[in-house]
């Protein structure tokens, strides 16, 4: 498979594509309300910019795969969207959410800087075409029953659409029953689709619908694979991060206590020079 030619671009500052550093996609898994999402990316911005790592901020407005029908959703599109705005505007950061149907595509893109395709509808044609149709940057994320290169097919969906600002993110693949596993070759083989490759760390970690009614996680090895992906050269990190990841409203079991963001930053940008400059003589 031959690399399509692509330039770095940005997303409101953000640099992504070829040559650019390592950035981060983290917040809370759903915006549990407008104080604490406030707060949350507050408290977030000044991290990255004491470690001089990237952020865009990430928190869903509607949490629509949910294990129970009793679950918290989020506030929905348009309360989610206003709470969001409010986000750029006070604390400066892009920001990310996921769609769930091709309708809310435009209404997100007046408000988002990277528009999601969560990995459960990544093979979703109208969705992928409406993502891409925006003008946004489309986050992809790769469906935990695809293999790495399945993922060319909805790519071309996006490139067909117009699409020319792709991040591919890797999220864990389904072994056995409530149980991921993420493969670290296939970081290498996404890239190979030719855009940028984002390790999804705490969802990697998730133990879908493990706790019956909701999903379970592994948090407790979230610096183990956040330095793996900064080994093998991935372009940027996905971490949920919470506060108080035991009160989270959604996916708390694998969400990173925000206190422990700052030493695990250090650890991946020295991982991640390493890296670079491996890659960088083997080009060479």
């Amino acid at each position: 498979m031959n690399r399509p030619e692509i330039s770095p671009w940005k997303a409101a500052g953000v640099s992504l594509g070829p040559g650019a550093p390592l950035f981060l996609i983290a917040g809370p898994c759903v915006i549990e309300s407008e104080a604490h999402c406030l707060d949350t990316a507050g408290q977030l911005a000044e991290i990255c910019r004491t470690a001089g790592v990237p952020l865009i901020f990430k928190s869903s407005f509607d949490k629509a795969n949910r294990t129970s029908v009793t679950s918290y959703r989020g506030p929905g599109m348009e309360e989610g969207l206003r709470i969001l705005s409010r986000v750029r505007d006070e604390c400066g950061l892009p920001l990310l959410s996921d769609v769930h149907g091709p309708e809310q595509a435009a209404a997100a893109a007046e408000v988002l800087d990277v528009i999601q395709i969560p990995a459960f509808l990544c093979r979703q044609t109208d969705l992928l075409v409406a993502a891409g149709s925006t003008g946004r940057t489309v986050n992809l994320k790769k469906g935990q029953f695809l293999a790495p290169w399945d993922l060319q097919s909805a790519v071309g969906k996006l490139e067909s659409a117009g699409c020319r600002q792709i991040v591919l993110t890797e999220r864990g693949s389904s072994f056995g029953y409530n149980n991921l596993v993420v493969d670290m070759r296939s970081l290498t083989i996404m890239r190979r689709h030719g855009w940028p490759v984002v390790l999804d760390v705490t969802h990697g970690l998730q133990l879908p619908g493990g706790l019956g009614g909701s999903s379970g996680g592994q948090s407790e090895f979230i610096p183990n694979l956040a330095r793996a992906g900064a080994g093998c050269g991935v372009d940027g990190l996905f971490l949920e991060v919470h506060p108080k990841p035991e009160a989270a409203l959604c996916d708390g079991p694998n969400s990173l206590r925000l206190d422990r963001l700052p030493a695990l930053l250090e650890q991946v940008k020295a991982i991640d020079a390493v890296a670079r400059g491996h890659a960088a003589g083997d080009e060479e």
